[in-house]
């Protein structure tokens, strides 16, 4: 195989690796004070958002959703929302159940940014994407994650799997 072409893969997997530790961790982050604090998901911050959202920047199929399902179930969704950020972070920094973590990543930010980021009707298309870069950037992240092998590197499995590698080839050297 080529040096060049090795070298390549192996500076992109870093940066994907990365990519992948950062959004973990500013997940983490996301996740780790609203599950142990109480203000996202008993004292009312999680409606606090809802009903802001509902006020100034949902898309208009949205808000029969967040008014007539999410809000009856804050709590429980708040919940859902504060471990499932911790899950993520977690997932995606130990560079495990990545996959996984990134679909249902994905499918939050499509969320939030559906809930949160309407320009409104009258706005031109471009405004559209400029309302929403900051759930946007993060989307785009975890479809690279579901695309590329964002576990390949810096990963406990890429760990484990370098493990049992080097017990194979020192179990070959002691049979020769």
């Amino acid at each position: 195989m080529n040096p060049a072409v090795i070298n390549q893969s192996l500076s992109n997997a870093r940066a994907l690796a990365f990519l992948r530790i950062s959004v973990g961790i500013l997940f983490f982050i996301f996740g780790e004070y609203k599950v142990f604090g109480t203000q996202f998901t008993l004292h009312g911050a999680f409606q606090f958002w809802i009903n802001r959202f509902l006020a100034d920047g949902a898309y208009p199929f949205m808000l029969p959703v967040l008014r007539g399902f999410v809000l009856p179930h804050a709590t429980a969704i708040a919940f859902l929302v504060a471990y499932g950020e911790l899950a993520i972070g977690i997932a995606l920094f130990l560079g495990i159940c990545v996959r996984p973590a990134s679909f249902f990543g994905l499918l939050y930010m499509i969320t939030l940014l559906f809930s949160s980021n309407y320009p409104g009707a009258q706005a031109p298309f471009w405004q559209y994407f400029g309302a929403s870069l900051d759930h946007f950037v993060l989307t785009l992240c975890f479809v690279a994650f579901l695309i590329g092998r964002a576990d390949a590197l810096w990963s406990l499995g890429a760990w484990r799997n370098a493990k049992a590698a080097l017990a194979v080839a020192r179990s070959q050297q002691k049979a020769r």
